[in-house]
């Protein structure tokens, strides 16, 4: 199911899903592999609140919930651009954002949500930090605002960790919350925690 129109103002937070890559390292489309009796992708839609409005960022492709989608500008122009391009739709005071290889990030992009939520209003962003203290701009949820603020105007090719210029705090998520899936071992891996997504 899909849109073209611009989620409404229903909720205050959209989440932005990261679809436009190339998939280089995987050897095909990896949104499209198969995980958990769906998709990678359609796996990651559905760990998400399902009342929550999701716009997607790449190609249309089928999908399993009600999504708008959008693409980024120019195509295969990065995450930054994808971004971009997905937060210039949005319409809520708050934006997560996720990429589509993360099939068990839901729970982690609703921590964030809540947490960002409650956070002060001099705290632009909330971003999750894997076990291994890596910082993920991709993985977190902002004020839409502050967001716009530190987009570059032609985002295409810049480096996703632009978006730390926001002030944020991080919060560790657990390590599969922050996983994607970037080669056939990363899915065989992933598709082994479904029992266990910690």
């Amino acid at each position: 199911m899909s849109t073209d129109a611009g989620p409404g103002p229903t909720h205050d937070v959209t989440v932005v899903v990261l679809a436009g890559g190339t998939s280089r390292r995987f050897g095909s489309d990896k949104l499209a592999a198969p995980f958990d009796g769906a998709t990678v992708l359609d796996a990651t839609l559905r760990s998400l609140p399902p009342d929550w409005p999701v716009v997607v960022v790449g190609d249309r492709r089928p999908c399993s919930r009600e999504v708008s989608w959008t693409r980024e500008h120019p195509p295969g122009g990065g995450p930054l651009a994808g971004v971009a391009a997905g937060v210039s739709v949005v319409v809520t005071d708050l934006v997560a954002v996720v990429a589509g290889d993360m099939p068990y990030a839901g729970h982690a992009v609703v921590d964030l949500v809540t947490t960002l939520r409650t956070a002060p209003p001099e705290v632009g962003a909330v971003v999750a930090v894997d076990p291994t203290a890596r910082v993920n701009p991709l993985l977190a949820a902002y004020r839409t605002a502050a967001m716009r603020s530190v987009l570059p105007h032609e985002p295409g090719g810049l480096p996703a960790r632009r978006l730390l210029d926001v002030a944020h705090v991080e919060v560790v998520v657990a390590a599969a919350a922050a996983r994607g899936v970037d080669t056939p071992a990363d899915l065989q891996d992933l598709q082994g925690r479904r029992t266990d997504p910690h």
